[in-house]
């Protein structure tokens, strides 16, 4: 039963540090009515959607650093207050209006009278625009770059680590409700597994037989996350389909991932861009799953030290581009996909019940750095 989707990634070309909001939204707006426009249900915005990419720059308590997080309760019953948010509200409405369910990305800010308050976050949230409200949440895990600034004077900094606390949620997939019509639920019963598969008592209902029929399931990452394979598998074994994540990726960083020799700017963003297509599309393959990444790009603050590339894609769970970019500036990237097409990898080459072997990747939760075995 085929299963489609037409899906976007919403591309943000350049955005200066002192770029109002209020021109950044108009911004947003225009693509997701853009968006509206090629009928697309889901679109994807960059990480950090609403501003430029402030860790690049060192910025002290009390200058202007809160200007560029949204404050939220972190409540584990209220997702929504970005989505109700002065700044950004307009956004989320605008999606209802559409009935385009959005991702974004941005700062958080907690508020909340708990252990978080006070704790910034690289967040993304989807927004289901049939029930109008915010149905997940990520934290970025995997924050790139240092605490404090690079010496060399020229150098453009990475300093996430110092403006995030490393994401407390982990990789939890959500079914997407109302983006396919009829879908199978919960109380339509399960089949029983085989009698006999390893490592399944006997008895035990199984929900295989029900994959690939309920709503949507989908993951969300952020930028350095991608460069991560555990947290692709990790989505996988919980069936995500669809994997979907903002970044913005500097074309030219030699102080933040150094080089064996030194590359022209041109050599560098081209290795930047192959970098951020091999992981995606490799991802995608070996997960057996559709993925949407949204690319903030361009040169900030016409500052050739400040460029992100461009790359924004849509990949299909063979590993092929199926949509991608033209430009470096504001571009909606769509492609009509059919999550059926997941299956074949799910059942054949990437049949995890029948293939994985986790008694040997114990290294994989017991080991953060490399090990050598002894010199010989």
């Amino acid at each position: 039963m085929a299963r489609k989707l037409t899906v976007a990634a919403a591309q943000v070309g350049a955005i200066n540090r002192d770029t109002p909001r209020k021109e950044v939204m108009t911004r947003l707006l225009s693509l997701l009515d853009q968006a509206a426009a090629q009928k697309v249900q889901l679109l994807v915005y960059p990480e950090c959607t609403f501003t430029t990419f402030f860790p690049r720059h060192l910025i002290e308590p009390g200058d202007d650093l809160e200007s560029f997080f949204e404050e939220t309760n972190d409540s584990a019953t209220d997702l929504d207050s970005v989505a109700r948010g002065p700044d950004t509200s307009a956004l989320f409405g605008r999606a209802v209006e559409h009935g385009i369910d959005i991702v974004v990305g941005f700062a958080e800010r907690c508020v909340s009278e708990d252990e978080n308050k006070g704790k910034g976050y690289n967040t993304s949230v989807y927004f289901c625009a049939s029930e109008n409200r915010v149905i997940a949440k990520y934290r970025k895990v995997h924050l790139p770059g240092t605490v404090e600034p690079f010496t060399e004077p020229d150098a453009v900094n990475q300093l996430e680590k110092r403006y995030f606390t490393p994401g407390d949620l982990g990789f939890k997939a959500f079914r997407a409700p109302g983006l396919l019509g009829r879908t199978a639920t919960a109380d339509e019963g399960s089949g029983v597994w085989r009698k006999g598969t390893p490592g399944v008592p006997e008895g035990e209902i199984s929900r295989r037989k029900d994959q690939g029929k309920g709503d949507p399931v989908l993951g969300m990452l952020i930028c350095n996350d991608r460069r991560w394979p555990e947290a692709w598998r990790v989505y996988a074994l919980q069936g995500a389909e669809l994997i979907v994540f903002g970044y913005n990726t500097g074309a030219n960083l030699p102080a933040l991932w150094g080089s064996r020799k030194p590359l022209t700017p041109a050599q560098a963003e081209a290795q930047a861009l192959h970098h951020h297509t091999l992981v995606q599309t490799s991802s995608s393959y070996t997960n057996s799953l559709f993925s949407i990444s949204a690319a903030r790009c361009g040169r900030d603050d016409a500052d050739a030290r400040y460029d992100l590339i461009a790359g924004s894609m849509i990949v299909n769970p063979q590993g092929y581009v199926v949509a991608e970019a033209q430009t470096k500036g504001d571009e909606i990237v769509v492609a009509r996909i059919d999550l059926e097409e997941c299956r074949q990898g799910r059942e054949k080459t990437f049949d995890f019940e029948r293939h994985r072997r986790v008694e040997h990747y114990e290294l994989l939760v017991q080991r953060t750095g490399c090990v050598e075995p002894p010199l010989l």
